[in-house]
């Protein structure tokens, strides 16, 4: 039971998913273990995740570990289409495709949600939205659910300091493992690569306006730094301003940086971080993008309102001509711009991303019953495993504690 764009798709999709795997090699371990113990059988996974090769792996994972497994897309451009159907091929229910309306990627939601889960899997929360808002019905089948980005878990928050949230979530973005790596390796290299393949600019000399400093700026910023460009970091923080400054990029207002910035790129989890007031003093021919979950962070109805005419000149890019003359060109329809107008994040850091997504799912099962309706960190025990079993991966080995040196580290009796 599945609807994707084109079934035909489903051979291309499989060499690409077949590559996926074989940089993936954590939790391709995860895999075989979960294959021979079944340690998710009896469960239903619903999955509101990017649709790519990586995420194709996840869903074989979830599934040889005994699961009955559901995905639909978490946002309407970020679906790989021979990707979608090559997981249909494989018997996941499946309902996404590239470009979706509004409503049909609610249809989506809903029919994965059909399946009645036990467990989701979010990417900025739509499904557990969706839950709490419409399908409270299911609310007596789910165990717990596990949040991949910082957007879903800013809205869970909230809804756990309202005490709205009516069942436990794991923040797979806060591990260590993720956020530390896919947030600020993933993300630093997969916006510049959507940059570059939309618009084929040269950085270096560039003024680089990255617009919010957490994991996922700080990772923009280093890597159009290592391109040659300018970097201005914008920041309502003052400790990440800080931060910014210290780590030798310039810092100011978006109000300044609007006058003399070449590229825009917002990351912050927020809405309207680029404002009319600030496409006003751009120069004619800058370039905006974002790297946010969803496409409010760079306020699109007033830059369509500032516009005497829109086209798209090449794919993934628009140019809205403005009343004053000036030209602004916006990426990947304002989504987010390394999976609109690129693959998303490499294989290499998202296999710790999604070993925390597998391991976690199969500590919600054993622990049913035993957490509250709360966000929970993932497990220091989870977190570790997977930055052991990568370090092994890749052939590193590390030191360890002697008897001695642990004593030392756990005891106050010694002194200096």
């Amino acid at each position: 039971m599945s609807k994707v764009k084109d079934p035909k798709l489903a051979g291309e999709g499989k060499k690409k998913i077949a590559w996926a795997e074989d940089h993936m090699p954590v939790l391709m371990r995860i895999r075989e273990e979960f294959r021979k113990d079944k340690p998710l059988k009896g469960l239903t996974i619903a999955a509101c995740l990017h649709v790519t090769k990586e995420t194709a792996v996840l869903m074989r994972t979830l599934r040889d570990g005994g699961a009955a497994v559901g995905l639909c897309g978490s946002n309407p451009l970020s679906t790989q289409d021979d990707i979608a159907a090559a997981l249909a091929e494989d018997g996941i229910n499946i309902f996404a495709w590239r470009g979706v309306s509004n409503d049909e990627y609610y249809w989506c939601v809903d029919q994965v949600l059909n399946l009645k889960p036990n467990i989701t899997m979010d990417d900025g929360g739509d499904l557990v939205a969706t839950i709490h808002s419409k399908r409270t019905d299911l609310l007596k089948n789910i165990i717990g659910g596990t949040e991949e980005t910082t957007t879903g878990i800013i809205r869970f928050r909230s809804m756990e300091k309202d005490k709205a949230l009516k069942y436990p979530i794991i923040s797979v973005n806060d591990a260590y493992t993720k956020h530390l790596f896919d947030n600020r390796y993933g993300t630093g290299q997969s916006t510049i690569d959507g940059i570059m393949r939309s618009t084929s600019v040269l950085l270096a000399g560039k003024n680089f306006v990255v617009g919010g400093y957490g994991m996922c700026g700080k990772g923009i910023a280093t890597r159009a730094r290592g391109m040659g460009s300018n970097v201005i970091v914008t920041e309502v923080d003052p400790v990440r301003a800080l931060e910014a400054y210290m780590d030798g990029f310039r810092v100011m207002s978006m109000s300044e940086a609007a006058k003399i910035g070449d590229i825009f790129v917002t990351a912050s989890g927020d809405k309207d971080l680029i404002r009319k007031e600030h496409m006003e003093k751009m120069k004619s021919g800058a370039i905006l993008a974002n790297s946010g979950h969803f496409n409010v962070e760079i306020n699109i109805k007033e830059l369509e309102s500032l516009s005497a005419s829109k086209s798209t000149v090449k794919p993934n890019v628009e140019e809205f001509r403005l009343r004053n003359g000036k030209k602004l060109y916006l990426l990947g329809e304002g989504r987010l711009v390394n999976l609109a107008a690129a693959e998303g994040h490499p294989s290499e850091v998202m296999q710790m991303s999604f070993s925390n997504q597998a391991l976690c799912t199969k500590y919600l099962k054993e622990n049913k019953g035993g957490l509250e309706n709360k966000v929970y960190n993932v497990p220091k025990e989870i977190d570790i495993r997977i930055a052991n079993l990568t370090l092994k991966a890749a052939g590193i080995e590390i030191d360890t504690l002697s008897p001695e040196q642990k004593k030392y580290l756990e005891s106050w009796q010694e002194g200096t």
